[in-house]
């Protein structure tokens, strides 16, 4: 399975089934904080249907579309970051991240990205990487920003969150911009 060390403490392994309750947990712990932005955690409302999440990720994972992975902090679960399926047509992936908000501002998310990125232009050869999030949001926001993406514009009114509409934010980096994100 896909395991990628970041530091002694931090790492990237791909979710797999017996991570349900697990994840389940972290999602649950985490509600009302990660409710200002996704919108997929009242669909998340037991173990088995953080299993599916990830039962469609191993799909995901199986067909060559990319991945989902749980990022570890000291051997616990804090977070995810993955592409929402490749586009192998056009080369282009986006990537979607997030983490307890215990372990934010410490640099995770970050580093996690910039991996998933090289992995994604050095690796898998595609040509472009997408961060979408909500403009209201500073923390995602910063993470692109951080690695040298460039902001494309903001997709008006563009995803249904509990009943509400939001725009997101478009950040973009084409494979010969990327220098690894070195951008502090």
């Amino acid at each position: 399975m896909f395991s990628y060390c970041i530091s002694d403490r931090h790492r990237l392994r791909l979710l797999e089934a017996h991570h349900a309750a697990e994840l389940f947990a972290l999602a649950d712990a985490n509600r009302d904080h990660l409710r200002n932005w996704l919108p997929w955690l009242d669909l998340t409302r037991t173990p088995a249907d953080s299993l599916a999440f990830i039962q469609s990720g191993l799909r995901q994972f199986a067909d060559g579309r990319g991945f989902i992975a749980g990022i570890w902090i000291d051997d616990k679960l804090a977070g995810i970051v993955g592409h929402h399926p490749i586009d192998w047509s056009s080369r282009t992936a986006a990537i979607g991240y997030c983490l307890a908000e215990s372990h934010q501002g410490q640099g995770f998310v970050t580093a996690s990205c910039r991996a998933v990125i090289d992995h994604a232009f050095n690796t898998l050869e595609l040509n472009k990487v997408v961060i979408r999030c909500a403009p209201l949001n500073g923390r995602s926001r910063a993470i692109p920003e951080r690695l040298g993406f460039v902001h494309e514009g903001t997709l008006r009114e563009a995803e249904q969150l509990y009943g509400r509409y939001i725009d997101l934010a478009v950040y973009g980096c084409l494979r010969r911009e990327w220098d690894g994100g070195t951008l502090t």
